[in-house]
């Protein structure tokens, strides 16, 4: 009897602290967590509806590496080159504090 409640309490701990483990972003429209797909992220951020996102419309992470993600350095943002971004790194894998 203690073994099965040892054992179903091992098993407990373990399911719990493995789906409590943290994943970034919010769900995606697929519910798995990251970044929102190209298309969501044009649709929020695209103010004049052109069809691709300038410096001036996009915030955050976007606006930082705008010019890693603009592959054909045309000053703006398409939908092909916002569905080939890398990931963003995952927490603790980043650039270094100075």
């Amino acid at each position: 009897m203690k073994k099965t409640i040892l054992g179903l309490s091992f098993c407990l701990v373990f399911v719990v602290s493995a789906t409590a483990q943290r994943q970034d972003g919010p769900p995606n429209e697929n519910g798995k967590k990251g970044p929102p797909p190209a298309s969501e992220l044009l649709k929020k951020m695209d103010a004049n509806e052109d069809g691709k996102l300038s410096k001036k419309e996009v915030k955050g992470p976007l606006k930082k590496d705008f010019a890693k993600i603009d592959a054909n350095k045309d000053g703006f943002l398409s939908k092909t080159e916002l569905e080939k971004m890398p990931p963003p790194p995952k927490r603790g894998q980043g650039q270094p504090r100075e």
